[in-house]
């Protein structure tokens, strides 16, 4: 598979990642042999970043990919992220920045995954209680003790990025994007490029909408979070169908599925970006990796940017209370 680079500091992965949090929450029921299975079978095809959080099952996604990657550590990225902060049953108490907490923090997904080195380690979301200087700071500290390779953000301003930046070098940025989540192009594609930071885009797929497998709101099992998601709900839902019939029929002209359409405009948007794809299942994993050098043709990518200007999504990306979490 193609490799890419992100940021400056050295380091490459394949142009296609793999986002491992539904294997163990919030998108349904999963299966830990077919999730271990899906792992496996992204590596043997090319991939070479799996994407966890400390938060996601809180603890469990993470022990699940030491789980996976038993025998074969050396060919991985491991990318995990923290700031969540939950209670062992499960309940959201905030987000934490703090110093002493990301030691903290570090030290016990390190245990969890069974390494002795964090490849990539992000501030999952930024506290606003403690400045952004002060846990980046924190995070060159794991970097100079050898338990971290590269630092990384998630959902930052331009504004905090540049902050992060100028205490230590930021290897990538992590922020959903999308057809129909499209707001790093109103200038933070521009600022990382400025400071040579890559991108991982999250959610590239639409968190499943632009696969054209949930079309109505009881397609999403009762415990599937996207149940609380405004883009999935109501009028919402059926105005964001209208654009999802046009990525449909386009997928159809061109004879491939409306999945991998999705994810070849992303990957088409910089040779800096690095979608991660959410999948739990082979067959959806494979039909994923089908996408990678599949090209868009001028006139397909003007009739997907005139069909998905920014903003054409209807609802917000997150909950309310979850939006406000964001450092926009």
């Amino acid at each position: 598979m193609e490799e890419r680079q992100l940021g400056r500091q050295g380091l490459t992965v394949a142009a296609l990642g793999l986002g491992c949090m539904g294997m163990s929450e919030f998108y349904g029921s999963s299966d830990e042999s077919e999730a271990i299975a899906t792992i496996h079978r992204a590596l043997d095809n090319g991939i070479t970043m799996l994407d966890t959080a400390d938060v996601y099952g809180n603890g469990r996604n993470e022990e699940l990919i030491r789980k996976a990657l038993r025998n074969c550590r050396k060919e991985v990225v491991i990318a995990t992220k923290f700031g969540g902060v939950r209670d062992v049953q499960g309940n959201f108490l905030g987000i934490n920045g703090r110093p002493d907490y990301v030691r903290d923090a570090c030290e016990a997904s390190l245990r969890r995954l069974g390494v002795d080195v964090i490849d990539l380690y992000y501030q999952h979301r930024v506290d606003p209680a403690t400045p952004i200087e002060e846990t980046v700071g924190a995070m060159a500290d794991l970097v100079a003790a050898g338990k971290v390779r590269f630092i990384g953000l998630s959902e930052v301003s331009p504004s905090t990025l540049s902050r992060a930046h100028a205490v230590h070098p930021i290897t990538a940025l992590q922020n959903e994007y999308s057809l129909w989540s499209r707001d790093p192009e109103t200038g933070m594609l521009a600022r990382l490029r400025e400071l040579g930071i890559g991108f991982v885009a999250y959610s590239p797929l639409g968190r499943g909408f632009l696969t054209g497998r949930f079309c109505n709101f009881n397609d999403l099992s009762a415990d599937d979070w996207r149940r609380r998601s405004p883009r999935f709900q109501g009028e919402n839902l059926r105005q964001n169908l209208v654009l999802l019939r046009i990525v449909e029929t386009l997928a159809r002209e061109k004879g491939c599925t409306p999945a991998q359409l999705a994810l070849a405009w992303v990957l088409s948007r910089g040779s800096d970006v690095v979608p991660i794809v959410g999948t739990k299942r082979q067959s959806y994993l494979a039909e994923n990796i089908g996408a990678v050098g599949l090209q868009l043709r001028t006139a397909e990518m003007e009739r997907l940017d005139a069909a998905f200007p920014l903003g054409a999504a209807a609802g917000e990306r997150y909950p309310a209370e979850e939006m406000s979490a964001l450092n926009a």
